[in-house]
């Protein structure tokens, strides 16, 4: 007997459970939502906060996973025991046995490591470590230009990825962008920024969200990543920077020097130190799956803050809390599509599949396509061939996590910062016309290193 093409097996499948059905409707809608994200907020700029959500790309999976609980509850056969078995096991048969899982263990994660990671003594250590390097090469504003889109995105991997996203836009407005360089050259770094973001957060195993969303799931310590990815993300990092440089070399030797007034308090290093070692407790909560001890160092550190306030700026909750937001509701959407994902994952070979990861990173967020995948049952599999389609995965997502603001969830923080620089705004395709070379360097070198 022949086996049932892709479309037969998917349709077979809808008919038998209508719900996966209208529940992949939803998460469509989502992603449809996303990419229309910048249009809505301009169109809804002064309409009041709550329909100004419609336009903030992180509120957009948390307010269609509240769509898909609300259809869950007016499901004939379905109702609020349904519901809520699904958000506290993951497991859509009400039937079925499963123990209570820690769900949400990712997004909670995510959200505690920037709180923490975006105090003042956290962001002024590594911009001082990034102006010593800078200082070390000669102070140039190539100088600048090279040591900001290198050191920075790997900083991501200790400080997470939102954290190394500011701090490298923050820097490259005032000390950069600011020397008023070329259309070109402002495209080039910005797309720069962006995918070295994306790959530099890769060498570790709890800074990059794409990581994040399927480490503990796929066996993924910190020495795994670094084996797979991180010698890979160096080397795009490194060859990319040299390949734009090449390209505006007589541009970049040209423009003149922005001088900063030194306005830095000074911080104290047992303070510093004290915010590193909470950041690697939750590091530890999240290798031991512990949700309460994570939030437990959460409430320390807030404590420890505010004992310590005259070291420290507010604590800036808003950032976090919309990208928690972001990947719960991504947690909730994405855990009712394996139904559809996994007959055509298990279709694809290797090198297919890396190259599908990269183009759906480009309109979806990457955490959004790694978590997807690892609903595939083929990739929890042990084996060569499941490890093989669990690398290709994870590469595509982190290469193509540059060529759109929404590819990865630090990117819309650093357009914001960035934005004020470009005349008529960022242009879409602008951005990913300039992406593609660092996006093609990024996926040459995930599979050749």
């Amino acid at each position: 007997m022949l086996a049932p093409s892709l479309w037969q097996e998917i349709l077979c499948a809808g008919r038998a459970d209508l719900f996966l059905v209208v529940a992949t409707i939803i998460f469509f809608c989502a992603v449809v939502h996303a990419l229309c994200a910048s249009t809505i907020a301009h169109a809804v700029k002064h309409r009041g906060p709550v329909i100004h959500l419609l336009g903030e790309v992180e509120a957009v999976f948390g307010i269609w996973a509240l769509i898909l609980i609300v259809t869950f509850l007016l499901w004939p056969g379905k109702g609020w025991t349904s519901a809520v078995h699904y958000l506290v096991t993951g497991n859509y048969n009400l039937n079925a046995e499963a123990a209570p899982a820690n769900k949400f263990l990712e997004p909670i994660f995510v959200f505690v490591v920037m709180v923490m990671a975006s105090t003042k003594p956290v962001l002024q250590a590594a911009k001082k470590l990034l102006g010593a390097v800078v200082n070390w090469f000669g102070g140039s504003t190539l100088a600048r230009w090279w040591v900001i889109l290198t050191l920075a995105p790997l900083l991501g991997s200790l400080i997470t990825e939102p954290a190394a996203m500011t701090i490298a836009a923050m820097l490259l407005s005032t000390q950069f962008y600011a020397l008023k360089p070329s259309n070109r050259l402002k495209y080039a770094t910005l797309a720069l920024l962006f995918v070295n973001v994306s790959v530099g957060g890769a060498l570790t195993h709890f800074a990059a969200p794409p990581v994040v969303m399927v480490a503990s799931k796929w066996g993924w310590g910190m020495s795994e990543v670094f084996n797979q990815f991180g010698w890979a993300a160096m080397a795009t990092i490194g060859l990319s920077n040299f390949g734009y440089y090449l390209l505006f070399r007589e541009e970049l030797s040209s423009l003149g020097l922005v001088r900063e007034k030194n306005t830095d308090e000074k911080l104290s290093a047992p303070i510093t130190l004290l915010h590193f070692i909470f950041i690697a407790w939750t590091v530890w909560t999240l290798s031991e799956h512990q949700t309460l001890w994570m939030l437990g160092g959460l409430l320390g550190f807030v404590v420890m803050t505010k004992l310590t306030s005259q070291w420290q700026s507010p604590i800036q909750w808003r950032g976090p809390a919309m990208v928690g937001i972001f990947l719960a509701g991504l947690v909730v959407l994405g855990g009712l599509q394996s139904w559809w994902i996994a007959p055509v994952l298990v279709r694809l070979d290797a090198s297919t599949l890396l190259l599908a990861s990269t183009a759906l990173t480009s309109f979806n967020d990457n955490a959004a396509v790694t978590y997807l995948a690892s609903q595939v049952p083929a990739l929890m599999q042990p084996g060569v061939l499941a490890d093989g389609l669990r690398h290709a995965v994870m590469a595509g997502a982190l290469a193509g996590g540059g060529l759109t603001v929404i590819a990865n969830a630090p990117n819309p923080a650093g357009q914001s910062i960035l934005g004020s620089h470009f005349e008529d705004g960022v242009s879409a395709l602008q951005l990913a016309l300039w992406a593609l070379f660092p996006t093609a360097v990024a996926v040459v070198c995930f599979v050749l290193i």
